[in-house]
């Protein structure tokens, strides 16, 4: 996989480290004041293998001597502690649910090592909802799951796994984790750093764990099939025909910057799934847009996810069966859309033409980038100024460039766009990064989507074909102006396998033309 970039993990460690200290600082702020209120307990759970969980338990008011509560368990989020949900959770326990959270093994005062969703994380998930069933008074036919980011991804096994799950809210999580830190076979550096920062100052990694870190940032393409395995073995996507055939009905909700679960590998697992479910995407980055209701303020991802247990566990018919199951924010207006399924996000699907023959140098950032994990999406999200580059001024060394005609029109994309080409090499290896701007009467860009591409094993001087999904969005591109796809060779956001000197040559063959497939709504 190319050769090691110490560097800029170090960098990153830092940087995403000292950004999961102050949120999780931030984080137990509401849940302090919380645990304050009556019925809150906390509890040594035994999970797998007598592991002690250390969880807190709350029960509606009145819950004495009676029985027959739903019970939602709320897996947490990785590095966080146990206090992390217990806002929601009183929230949920007003509304007459028993809710039991607990930390995850490996972190904070739970015992084990962090096995990232591993199976004796699923066990511990099933081993909680046996304690509740057994010490307080939930009701074992009325057992859902919810969590954000970790504790959304291990909800998701454990419905794979446990068949007394009957519904999942899965926040700002995962389905597949290879395409997830992995995509386009490209290290996402900044995405893994996190997690390894996170891991070491909040938990303990088991060996496995630091290996596999390891292996991943040394770029030992020995170890790729391993690591793959590795990850599939903790993918929910992995168990889907498990998944449908227990029958929950699943919630999810992401993010369209998320920097650490790209929406895309969500959109596969949704259209897999045949039970009762349902797709939510908002303008951030991971976790961005559940957060603020950690903090008990107003939020549409938790409201969502208690009207959907509302329903699936408690029968209540509140007509959230019958909204459109996917439900979108674009970026630009704020504004909710609803599809009866992804196929009809994107309706229509206009093709920008890549012509010409065009050479770039690789080793070099040309000033086109995804940005800085975290901050980017945030800017985006809360003031809407993604990551930008003034188009005219990029290098046409360093990158090759492509625009759109002047738009009469609003373009509404939707979806997910796709990448054709045809690369030439000068080595073996490398990686092009693909990026769509939506570019200003000045030749300002403001990124609309992006995504990493590597290879391996290829001839150099031999043409070779490139297929490439950018990350799903919700994006307006305004009447005059354009949509202009850039293709460069480094991005700080991941690791890049280009050796020194190496070209890379895009053309467009008659019999195989080379485009960018846009996905539009319906105007």
């Amino acid at each position: 996989m190319g050769h090691p970039h110490n560097a800029l993990r170090t960098t990153a460690v830092g940087v995403v480290s000292a950004t999961l200290i102050a949120g999780t600082t931030l984080g137990l702020a509401p849940a302090a004041q919380a645990s304050t209120t009556a019925g809150v307990r906390f509890v040594d759970i035994a999970g797998d293998g007598g592991t002690v969980l250390k969880a807190n338990v709350i029960t509606p008011a009145g819950a004495a001597g009676t029985r027959g509560f739903p019970l939602i368990v709320l897996p947490t989020s990785w590095g966080l502690p146990q206090v992390e949900y217990l806002t929601q959770a009183q929230k949920l326990a007003n509304s007459g649910y028993v809710v039991v959270s607990y930390n995850v093994r490996g972190f904070w005062q739970s015992g084990g090592e962090i096995e990232v969703a591993g199976p004796p994380d699923v066990a511990d998930a099933s081993k909680v909802i046996d304690w509740a069933l057994a010490n307080t008074p939930a009701d074992a036919q009325k057992v859902g799951m919810a969590g954000m980011s970790y504790g959304a991804g291990i909800s998701l096994l454990a419905a794979a796994h446990d068949k007394r799950i009957k519904a999942v809210a899965a926040l700002s999580g995962w389905a597949d984790l290879i395409d997830s830190i992995y995509s386009g076979r490209t290290q996402h550096a900044q995405a893994a750093a996190l997690l390894d920062g996170a891991g070491t100052l909040t938990g303990r990694p088991s060996a496995e764990l630091q290996q596999v870190f390891k292996d991943f940032f040394s770029s030992n393409l020995a170890k790729e099939p391993d690591l793959i395995a590795w990850g599939k073995k903790r993918s929910p996507q992995t168990y889907v025909d498990q998944i449908n055939a227990n029958g929950a009905a699943i919630m999810l909700a992401n993010g369209w910057g998320d920097t650490i679960f790209p929406p895309n590998q969500y959109v596969k697992f949704y259209e897999e799934l045949t039970g009762p479910k349902r797709l939510e995407y908002r303008p951030g980055d991971h976790a961005t847009a559940e957060v603020t209701g950690l903090f008990g303020l107003p939020n549409d991802v938790w409201t969502d996810t208690g009207r959907w247990f509302d329903h699936y566990l408690r029968g209540e018919d509140n007509g959230i069966d019958r909204e459109q199951p996917v439900q979108l924010k674009s970026r630009s207006t704020g504004g909710y859309e609803g599809y009866p399924d992804w196929k009809s996000v994107g309706a229509t699907r206009k093709k920008i033409a890549l012509a010409g023959s065009t050479t770039i140098r690789a080793n070099v950032d040309s000033g086109a980038n995804g940005g800085v994990i975290f901050l980017s999406s945030i800017l985006d999200q809360i003031a809407q100024l993604p990551p930008m580059a003034s188009i005219p001024l990029l290098p046409r060394r360093w990158a090759a460039v492509w625009q759109s005609e002047k738009y009469a029109s609003a373009q509404q994309v939707r979806g997910t766009a796709k990448l054709h080409t045809t690369v030439t090499a000068t080595k073996e290896s490398g990686t092009l990064v693909a990026y769509l701007y939506d570019v200003g009467p000045l030749g300002l860009g403001k990124l609309v989507s992006n995504a990493p591409y590597t290879f391996h094993g290829q001839t150099p001087g031999k043409p070779f074909g490139v297929d490439l999904e950018l990350f799903s969005t919700a994006y307006d591109v305004p009447a005059g102006h354009r949509l202009a796809l850039v293709v460069d060779t480094v991005d700080p956001l991941y690791i890049e396998h280009n050796p020194s000197g190496a070209q890379l040559t895009f053309s467009s063959p008659e019999h195989d033309p080379s485009y960018v497939s846009v996905p539009l709504s319906k105007q």
